[in-house]
């Protein structure tokens, strides 16, 4: 069942959403070669705290999960694609750091994603987050009222697909509200003019993820929550929570321009 939100609640999304902002920023500002990611993670407690925010992901065990998630952000390096379980690993020069962060402020969600690089970047990593980035921006493009789920989805697909990326399946987006993840499900890639009709008031986190070589397999890593590409390639992923409204889409975790 979808949840419509009232203009008064996304204005408090929207607070929640902002909270999460700063705390990625925080943890990009952080993050540099010798930084370990367990260190990433306490910068974006820190940022929950001062903010009086909970942490969604703390804690959090869905049903295909054998444990629950022990840290208040996803760092996935690498060949990982989303879900990355803080650690003692350190960052080392040329790594692409995906970071995944979530808030709860007054009973309000908010959730979004960045991909960046450590030190000297490779070309082909930059090319791969600029891609996420536009794909994320097609998507939130096409969360109009009067579109439907699909034409959101074919947006995000059209972008990774021509771009030569693969898309790990049965993964994407989400809605958003009083909890992290609630329906409806936003593919990452689809047919236009299919699927529910976006209105006035839902709530969702659109979040392309790619995977650098255009192929599509992954699997899940003995942690129970890493999902790593099949054949070791690179991956980024990208994420906003996007309130649709008459007036067009509201991008509730935008950061602020430094």
């Amino acid at each position: 069942m979808v949840e419509m939100k009232t203009d008064a609640s996304v204005d408090a999304m929207h607070a929640a959403g902002q909270v999460v902002g700063r705390a990625l920023t925080a943890v990009r500002e952080a993050a540099g070669v010798g930084v370990a990611l367990l260190d990433l993670d306490e910068v974006a407690r820190e940022v929950l705290r001062e903010a009086g925010a909970s942490s969604p992901f703390l804690g959090y065990r869905p049903s295909f999960a054998t444990t629950a998630f022990p840290a208040v952000i996803c760092a996935s390096v690498n060949d990982a694609i989303v879900h990355g379980i803080p650690t003692r690993y350190r960052l080392r020069d040329g790594d692409l750091v995906s970071v995944d962060c979530g808030a709860v402020l007054d009973g309000w969600a908010g959730d979004s994603a960045i991909s960046f690089t450590v030190g000297r970047p490779r070309r082909a990593d930059l090319d791969l987050i600029d891609a996420a980035e536009r794909a994320l921006a097609a998507g939130i493009e096409a969360a109009v009222v009067g579109n439907r789920i699909g034409d959101i989805a074919h947006a995000v697909g059209r972008v990774c697909r021509t771009a030569g990326y693969g898309i790990p399946s049965g993964f994407g987006g989400h809605g958003v509200g009083r909890r992290m993840h609630e329906d409806p499900d936003v593919p990452n890639e689809g047919r236009p003019g299919r699927g529910l009709p976006l209105r006035h008031g839902m709530v969702l986190a659109i979040e392309p993820m790619l995977i650098a070589s255009g192929k599509d397999a992954y699997y899940e890593a003995d942690d129970g929550w890493t999902l790593r590409t099949a054949d070791g390639s690179r991956a980024a992923h990208a994420e906003h929570t996007v309130a649709i409204t008459e007036n067009g889409p509201r991008i509730l975790t935008a950061r602020e321009t430094p």
